[in-house]
């Protein structure tokens, strides 16, 4: 902790930092929706899309879905899609489209079956370093807002 900087929680979702100035900073600690946390990482997919398919590749990814970029094809919040990477497939749905050019496409995916190997990385041990980088922080704030 910085010398003379205090934290505490304001909100369930917020916490202040006040610091000697006497000027306070206050961020936003939301929870986090996701059942799982994201690893930033590109790999080449092949991607069915109705009748045909294409090459794509991740942008980030989980044990239980991506973010995919370089898709051409329209795609449907709702639509049942395969995913091929390797000798590994799977069918996702399609959570969410954003479209960024006339034929480029970015989309959120979720495994209907997750599969930890699909990817074929070893995401439990990155989840589980991230989950105790948050616990670290969560009980260091908590124990200098008791200090005050």
């Amino acid at each position: 902790m910085i010398p003379g900087l205090s934290a505490s929680r304001q909100y369930a979702t917020k916490v202040t930092f006040k610091c000697p100035q006497n000027w306070s900073i206050v961020t936003d600690m939301a929870p986090e929706r996701r059942t799982h946390k994201r690893t930033k990482m590109v790999l080449p997919v092949k991607v069915s899309i109705r009748n045909g398919t294409e090459l794509a590749y991740t942008m980030d990814i989980t044990a239980g879905g991506a973010r995919l970029g370089g898709v051409r094809a329209q795609l449907k919040p709702g639509e049942v899609i395969s995913l091929t990477r390797g000798s590994q497939k799977a069918k996702f749905r399609i959570v969410w489209v954003q479209q960024l050019a006339t034929s480029e496409f970015h989309a959120g995916i979720e495994a209907l079956q997750p599969n930890e190997r699909f990817w074929g990385v070893d995401l439990s041990c990155r989840e589980r370093e991230a989950q105790e980088n948050v616990d670290t922080l969560m009980s260091l704030l908590k124990g200098s807002s008791r200090h005050k």
